[in-house]
């Protein structure tokens, strides 16, 4: 299958919209986001990997500190020989006091009847800075 350029704009603005959603607090609208059955991968907050929805809620949740603003940059997409795309990008999260912090994105998603959906999302928190 060959990722067209709607393909391409329509999973950009679905990962975009995460952030929107977050920073809202519209966590009943995550189902435009993800598959009901997605699994989310939150080791590197010491929350292990959640499946579904309400899980995946109840995780963000009971994250303490949480930025104001989710801001997402560096969008990769790359085909899956499954029909599924892989997409790596960038978060940066704003707190109360000006902290930021950066963490990396890997998302598997899936074309539905509903559109494309993240079927699987893994945040790596970014914690050391690059040593050359």
């Amino acid at each position: 299958m060959a990722l067209t350029a709607s393909d391409r704009q329509a999973i950009t603005d679905l990962i975009n919209m995460h952030g929107h959603l977050t920073d809202q607090g519209a966590f009943e609208r995550m189902d435009e986001l993800f598959t009901p059955d997605a699994e989310f991968d939150l080791s590197d907050f010491g929350l292990g990997v959640r499946a579904g929805l309400a899980a995946m809620n109840e995780a963000v949740r009971a994250i303490e500190q949480h930025p104001v603003g989710h801001h997402v940059t560096n969008i990769v997409l790359s085909e899956g020989d499954d029909g599924t795309v892989h997409a790596i990008s960038k978060g940066i999260g704003i707190g109360t006091d000006g902290h930021c912090g950066s963490v990396v994105y890997e998302d598997t998603l899936h074309a539905g009847p509903a559109g494309w959906r993240i079927t699987r999302r893994t945040i790596r928190l970014r914690r050391v800075p690059l040593q050359a």
